[in-house]
């Protein structure tokens, strides 16, 4: 499987909480992923396309989940570990396997393209939506180490389904930033949306 490293440049990673305590955004000073493309691992086997990805789940039992977006990776946590205790050794080995260019991707999995972007084949109010996902809601999710993405609009029902990833996935403040952001946002600004429901990863 073709594999790409990152060049070697300056490297510091640090820390940055999310509204999900079991999630920990460890931000980097360089871009890991194409701007606004996100990869999500929920599991060891979704992650083998990701060495990075897989190395975490293999070197740390306490991993449940790698989120992996611009210049952070979220790592989600098991129950019972407190990030006080790990958060240190999980930084370190970030840092020490990008500093020996080993790679994050498949070149595979990089092929894949941004969700919220629209198509020719996306009816006017999924362009509508999508848009508004873009600018107002995508920015304020990846700051939380998380992103979102559009699965599905039920023209009959105004039934919005998004799929929400990283630490947004199994947040308790995801389901409320849900309905009382997004959801109102979306019906103020589009009347055909009646209802926004979440899929997680």
């Amino acid at each position: 499987m073709e594999q790409i490293a990152k060049p070697k440049k300056y490297l510091n990673v640090y820390t940055e909480a999310s509204p999900n305590p079991a999630s920990l955004k460890f931000v980097i000073n360089y871009m890991l992923t194409p701007e606004n493309e996100s990869f999500d691992f929920p599991s060891r086997e979704a992650a083998e396309k990701s060495p990075l990805a897989a190395e975490l789940f293999d070197t740390f039992p306490f991993v449940e989940r790698v989120f992996i977006m611009n210049n952070f990776i979220t790592v989600t946590k098991k129950e019972g570990y407190d990030w006080l205790e790990i958060a240190r050794d999980v930084k370190l080995h970030i840092q020490n396997y990008l500093e020996q260019e080993k790679p994050i991707f498949s070149v595979e999995l990089l092929q894949e393209n941004n969700n919220l972007q629209a198509t020719e084949n996306d009816s006017e109010i999924v362009k509508q939506i999508k848009k508004i996902l873009e600018e107002y809601v995508r920015p304020a999710v990846e700051t939380d180490g998380g992103a979102i993405h559009f699965r599905s609009f039920e023209e009959t029902t105004g039934k919005v389904v998004l799929t929400l990833k990283g630490s947004c996935s199994g947040c308790p403040s995801s389901m409320i930033t849900l309905k009382s952001g997004i959801e109102n946002l979306l019906k103020r600004m589009i009347p055909q949306v009646q209802e926004v429901v979440a899929e997680s990863m």
